[in-house]
């Protein structure tokens, strides 16, 4: 049996899905839980934890939970490998998350609002890079990367380009996740 929790979450993630961020409303995500206002918020504080949730619990990729713990994982299959991995989920991630997302720029107040939020909650979207360069200084000490690469622009290189590609597949046919993936994958590692 699914928890409170669970629902009001899968409950955001549908509404989020449908209705975008910016109108996304507690009341609806309580309505769709099937719980109301007050329960909603005994398990998060505010609309932006349920939006972290949301990105953290019920985005397909997991991005965020797969780099927080990739440097740890520094010396493990290839940087190739590793880089195809992140590549694979980062598009998979942006693609989905995108829709839901894209709304919170329609209003300057709205956005400032998030991003206040996110600092405050130590999150946001630079935390990803933060993560991935952080695993890239850890196979530079082990060796596996060049000295003079620079961990945070080739975070920036692959995370960037898998956002274009996530964001072009809304509008054309940008090619599958996993042969992209492997093509930035490749000719990153390739100058590492």
């Amino acid at each position: 049996m699914q928890s409170t929790r669970e629902r009001i979450v899968d409950a955001a993630a549908q509404v989020m899905r449908a209705q975008g961020l910016a109108r996304a409303t507690t009341k609806e995500i309580a309505r769709t839980a099937g719980c109301s206002e007050a329960l909603l918020y005994k398990h998060f504080r505010a609309k932006e934890d349920l939006f972290l949730a949301v990105l953290q619990e019920r985005v397909p990729g997991r991005l965020p939970r797969l780099l927080a713990t990739l440097a740890d994982e520094a010396g493990q299959g290839t940087v190739e490998e590793n880089l195809e991995r992140v590549a694979h989920a980062a598009i998979t991630f942006y693609q989905d998350s995108f829709p839901i997302a894209a709304s919170i720029f329609s209003e300057l107040r709205l956005l400032e609002g998030y991003r206040t939020a996110m600092r405050e909650r130590g999150a946001g979207p630079q935390t990803v890079n933060t993560w991935l360069a952080a695993y890239l200084r850890a196979e530079q000490a082990l060796g596996r990367v060049r000295p003079d690469a620079d961990p945070e622009a080739v975070a920036a290189l692959l995370l960037g380009a898998c956002l274009q590609h996530a964001f072009l597949g809304h509008f054309t046919d940008t090619g599958s996740a996993d042969d992209t993936a492997g093509r930035l994958a490749r000719t990153l590692a390739a100058g590492l």
